[in-house]
């Protein structure tokens, strides 16, 4: 499509998002970069052709002529000025009527006017303009980006001003807190998301900072890298690399989608040598080659974010949610600086902004995921810490309570004391009734005595039938009070299951911990105290009195 064709589309589908002010001109090119003083006498006026619509668009990287003229008479009052939006890293001599020596204009460099926030490039007419007088442009373009013209008043032009900054002012700070917030999650929970994320963020705040200005006064950057274009591309073109490898990393496509993995690979790989060549170069391919894989790669993570949901993944519909609409955003902005359409003044903001509410709800939903993959994970551990027939403590677990307990109680000195227990004749009821009535048997048994303990006690399965509970805080005669309320928890009525009537009662042993005694010992005390319980006849609370032995 040519230059005209392209401008003809783009104008019929953006004219009712042009300022009013805008209707007060015409605008027309010269395709050449004739001298200076053939084009301000006039004498080059009849080779300018004119736009549909006040929209300046540079599609080359040569200079290029641009006249605007007004239709009907423009005075001084209100102080007038010419704007120029969105101008990008273009360049611009204006030669206004009467003038000797043209006024250049540029966002960066010395020919940047801090008077006036970067949204704009702004030429003052301090003697306002005559109907039919011209205003001549020289573009030296450094960027594909369309410039919408009007003539506005000095007070329209600084209201806007503000609500630019006041825009670009939200929008980095909401970057710069969710960056910190994500990298201070990921050095706390050492979560790799976070800090991809962190990045990305990082990377897209700079990429802003660089292409809107921000940092052309901070000496540092602003001096040095804020008027050189490629600062821009090159962090921009980061800010997409490290973009897709969150994303990637986010929906886990390189263990579930592994063919667009690879293309998000090849188009980090394109990137880094367009990066590459973006140092070396000011060429306007760049860009445009960056901008067209740019909406490969994000078409190609919304691919996956709906495949995700297909499958029910929670990640696939967060990310859905928030980066379809700023992909639209992208969309639109990457084809008005392509030169297909040209889009309202609000467009070249929507960007950031859309970023930074995509950022925030995928700071949700990557909480969100991180709170399932707790949820899992301490389900997990409670697998490997319950028994699964009785959920009481497995062995292991239970034994390394007991173990703590032990430790603690030698620490701040108070008593301990463990009660080990079985069912008596457990074997007959297996073999009489069945091992499903057995299992029922176990449960209702655990469900009884676990109800007699306090919080602060544990109880775990130790093996077949046998049973430990610990006791903090207890002494051997509290203990044995315990084992009593324990055994009567059982056989003071028979357990029914499946229409059966089973009668259970238990064995129980009590020990008390002494004093730098281990763990190992104690247990050794109390199964012997068990034994105990079930020579004398079972269905008894038998304790282990070491002390009382050797006094007497």
């Amino acid at each position: 499509m040519g230059i005209p064709g392209r401008l003809l589309g783009f104008v019929l589908l953006s004219w009712l998002a042009m300022p009013l002010q805008a209707h007060t001109i015409e605008l027309a090119r010269l395709d050449a970069d004739a001298p200076a003083s053939q084009v301000v006498s006039g004498r080059l006026d009849g080779r300018f052709v004119a736009t549909p619509a006040p929209v300046l668009y540079e599609t080359a990287d040569a200079p290029r002529w641009w006249r605007v003229r007004v239709r009907d008479r423009i005075d001084d009052g209100g102080h007038p000025h010419l704007v120029l939006e969105a101008p990008g890293r273009n360049r611009i001599d204006a030669w206004r009527p009467g003038d000797d020596a043209p006024l250049t204009r540029s966002l960066f460099g010395p020919d940047a006017d801090p008077a006036f926030s970067t949204r704009a490039l702004v030429v003052p007419l301090p003697h306002g303009l005559q109907a039919g007088q011209s205003v001549y442009l020289r573009v030296l373009p450094w960027s594909s980006t369309p410039m919408q013209a009007s003539i506005q008043p000095l007070a329209s032009i600084q209201q806007d001003d503000i609500e630019y900054v006041a825009w670009r002012t939200m929008v980095l700070s909401t970057m710069v807190v969710l960056s910190i917030l994500t990298f201070g999650f990921w050095a706390g929970l050492g979560e790799r998301s976070y800090g991809f994320l962190a990045l990305t963020l990082l990377c897209h705040a700079l990429y802003l900072a660089f292409n809107g200005g921000e940092l052309r006064g901070v000496d540092v950057f602003g001096y040095r890298l804020g008027a050189d274009p490629r600062a821009a591309r090159v962090s921009g073109m980061l800010a997409l690399i490290v973009s897709n490898l969150f994303l990637a990393y986010y929906l886990d496509l390189r263990q579930r989608r592994l063919w667009m993995m690879r293309v998000l690979d090849a188009c980090n790989v394109a990137l880094a040598v367009l990066l590459a060549i973006s140092l070396v170069s000011h060429s306007f391919l760049i860009p445009r080659a960056s901008n067209m894989i740019l909406l490969v790669a994000f078409s190609m993570i919304i691919v996956a974010a709906i495949a995700g949901i297909n499958r029910s993944s929670r990640a696939g519909y967060f990310l859905l949610m928030s980066w379809l609409p700023m992909l639209l955003l992208i969309v639109l902005r990457v084809l008005e600086l392509q030169g297909w359409w040209a889009g309202p003044a609000w467009l070249a903001h929507a960007y950031p902004l859309g970023f930074a509410i995509s950022a925030l709800v995928i700071t949700v939903g990557l909480a969100e995921k991180m709170q399932q993959l707790r949820r899992e994970r301490d389900w997990a551990s409670r697998l490997a810490t319950r028994d699964a027939l009785t959920g009481l403590l497995s062995r292991s677990a239970v034994l390394q309570r007991l173990e703590n307990a032990v430790e603690e109680a030698h620490r701040i000195g108070r008593p301990l004391s463990v009660v080990f227990f079985d069912i008596d004749h457990f074997k007959q009821v297996n073999d009489r009734y069945g091992h499903m009535v057995g299992d029922h048997c176990m449960r209702l048994i655990a469900l009884r005595t676990r109800s007699k303990l306090r919080l602060e006690d544990s109880l775990g399965r130790y093996g077949g039938d046998e049973l430990l509970a610990v006791l903090p805080s207890t002494t051997l005669e509290q203990a044995l009070h315990v084992a009593e309320h324990l055994r009567a928890s059982v056989n003071n009525r028979p357990l029914s299951i499946d229409g059966h009537l089973v009668e259970a009662s238990l064995s129980l042993g009590v020990a008390q911990l002494e004093p730098g005694e281990s763990f190992e010992r104690l247990l050794e005390r109390v199964d012997t105290a068990l034994y105990s319980s079930k020579t004398a006849g079972r269905d008894r609370v038998t304790g282990d009195f070491p002390l009382a032995t050797e006094n007497a």
